[in-house]
């Protein structure tokens, strides 16, 4: 619920012209001096260059056109069948795999300026890839990969086809990207409409197949099918993913908070342990990429809500512990690499400060162990005995890219350095880069994963070249394939003029009673310039007196940090108290 009174919310009109307004800022280019230098930005550009191409050219001359490369063999995997269990038995003799890299490749290589081998990629998937196939795939793993590549590619060679060769590209990809949405239909049809997280490419949803899934795996769709009906004009896939979103966000519970997995057939939740880790990351994430790319305040409503009960129950200082989802209690003190993401997406909504903290915690982990262990237990401050790997995972150097990019300060652009340093120490091998099997004695692993090029090297890019985001606003898929933001996909969209009168936000002679949050404005980057806000944080709504004395409860405002309510002491101060009963 939107808080109460005149300062309820702003016009939609303005809340979306600070996106548009917050969003030009993070991309805003790099002609800002920021005190770097232009030679040592070049030089970290083509150290990121090469690291990509030594693993592309290696991923295509080893592995293309099956799915990913095993680096240290020199050979390949068809990763859907670690995805899904391909079933080998009933392939085509000539099945080659589905060309995952180069799928996920292809945004990378025009972010890179290289349309002459995206315009390659582009005629080979054309002509050979086929989804007709009995293969049993994880649709999230298919969707934010497959999918979500090919929709990706299909968007930059429309925005691109002046540059590429007459006739060339005429929709193959996005014909493509049809044929493999249909096939996720078959998995939406349950009665709650919570999707089956696995299915046959060729038949369906086989007999017994598991009917449990996980919030992301349900709830981290609608960006690329969303897209997809967008594309096409057809609204099948997009009310699909939206109707298994709503239906997960009203499971939720009374703390607004979600469980980890449930089971699709009957809604119930199987795990109530949650975080803002592995299995509902990409939920938190979707939600507000959702309301950004499409503009729906229904996507905004649920985001607002969810924030703010990852900030009162997970987070601990700088971390952020896993809680029961039905009374708020911490269950697993641990940290795990995917939770990286998360001070990128408080970037992206204005919550700098925060951000800068949880980032910079990561960053003190990896130079520990040169890297960023799948999982660490903060509670006895060691790796987790089993999960010690580290897969050239992306998250960190995409929050280290936001950070940079909403600052401007230097000091994102040295943490670059130090990540593309241990990538090429640790990681580099003859044959393209290999995963960490151990971060406590840098054993590798037999796997270059898709993701390497799709996300971990173009965000190390696009931190010390940014050129390919100056003229579009993109929003970024969990997977790194960037999609435009654009008014014909918007509910609503603001004009191209910014409001120059604020005073429905603030009047001079009350205190402001609502978050930046609950007003779907940026604290950081615009507002506090524009209106000289108090606002420390997303959620902090300040005390209505500056000496922080109160009378009743409802002259204490929100605490910044852990977004709790302040209540008035006995002695009239406005605090966390501890009640006593």
């Amino acid at each position: 619920m939107r808080s109460p009174g005149r300062h309820r919310h702003l016009p939609a009109l303005a809340r979306l012209v600070i996106v548009a307004l917050l969003l030009a800022a993070l991309i805003g280019g790099t002609s800002a001096v920021d005190g770097y230098g232009r030679a040592r930005r070049q030089r970290m550009k083509n150290k990121v260059l090469e690291m990509f191409y030594h693993a592309y050219d290696n991923y295509m001359t080893y592995a293309f056109p099956h799915d990913e490369l095993k680096p240290l063999t020199k050979s390949f995997t068809d990763s859907l069948s670690e995805l899904g269990n391909l079933n080998l038995e009933h392939l085509p003799q000539d099945y080659n795999g589905s060309a995952l890299t180069l799928v996920e490749s292809l945004s990378s290589l025009v972010v890179l300026g290289n349309l002459t081998e995206f315009e390659r990629g582009v005629l080979w998937l054309s002509e050979n890839l086929t989804f007709d196939v009995d293969a049993r795939i994880n649709l999230f793993e298919c969707n934010i990969r497959l999918l979500g590549g090919l929709i990706s590619a299909h968007v930059l060679a429309k925005e691109y086809s002046n540059q590429l060769k007459d006739g060339l590209y005429q929709d193959q990809l996005l014909h493509l990207a049809e044929s493999l949405g249909n096939r996720f239909l078959p998995a939406f049809e349950t009665p709650t409409g919570l999707p089956y997280a696995w299915i046959n490419l060729k038949y369906g949803v086989m007999e017994n197949e598991t009917t449990e899934t996980s919030t992301s795996g349900c709830g981290s769709l609608i960006l690329e099918m969303g897209v997809l009906s967008r594309l096409t004009g057809d609204s099948r896939y997009e009310a699909a993913a939206l109707r298994a979103l709503r239906k997960l966000w009203s499971l939720r519970s009374s703390l607004n908070l979600v469980g980890t997995t449930l089971d699709v057939l009957t809604g119930k939740w199987i795990e109530y342990s949650s975080g803002i880790g592995a299995g509902v990351d990409s939920f938190y994430e979707y939600l507000i990429k959702a309301y950004i790319l499409f503009g729906s305040d229904e996507y905004w409503d649920m985001f607002h809500s969810a924030y703010l009960a990852v900030q009162k129950y997970f987070r601990h200082g700088p971390w952020y512990h896993e809680a029961d989802m039905r009374t708020g209690e911490a269950t697993h003190w641990q940290l795990t690499s995917l939770q990286a993401f998360w001070p990128g997406l408080q970037t992206l909504l204005g919550d700098v400060t925060a951000a800068n903290l949880s980032h910079r915690e990561f960053y003190n982990l990896w130079q520990r162990f040169g890297v960023l262990p799948e999982r660490y237990l903060l509670d006895y401050g060691m790796l987790h005995p089993t999960e010690k790997y580290y897969p050239l995972r992306p998250e960190f150097a995409e929050s280290t890219f936001y950070l940079y990019q909403a600052t401007k300060d230097p000091w994102y652009l040295e943490v670059g350095e130090a990540i593309v340093g241990s990538l090429n120490y640790y990681s580099k091998v003859d044959g393209g880069f290999a995963s960490v099997r151990d971060v406590s004695t840098m054993e590798l692993e037999d796997h270059q994963h898709s993701f390497f090029l799709s996300e971990t090297c173009k965000y190390l890019f696009l931190l010390y070249d940014d050129s390919f985001l100056r003229n579009q606003n993109y929003i970024f898929t969990t997977e790194g394939h960037p999609l435009p933001i654009r008014s014909t996909w918007h509910e609503k969209f603001p004009a191209t003029h910014v409001p120059s009168n604020w005073t429905f936000v603030k009047d001079e002679s009350q205190p402001i009673r609502v978050s930046a949050l609950s007003s779907q404005v940026c604290p950081e980057t615009i507002f506090r310039q524009i209106v000289g806000s108090p606002w420390e944080s997303a959620c902090h709504v300040p005390d209505s007196y500056a000496s922080h004395r109160c009378r009743i409860d409802d002259d204490c405002g929100i605490e910044a940090v852990t977004c709790k309510k302040r209540t008035c002491s006995m002695a009239g101060y406005c605090g966390l108290w501890l009640v006593i009963y």
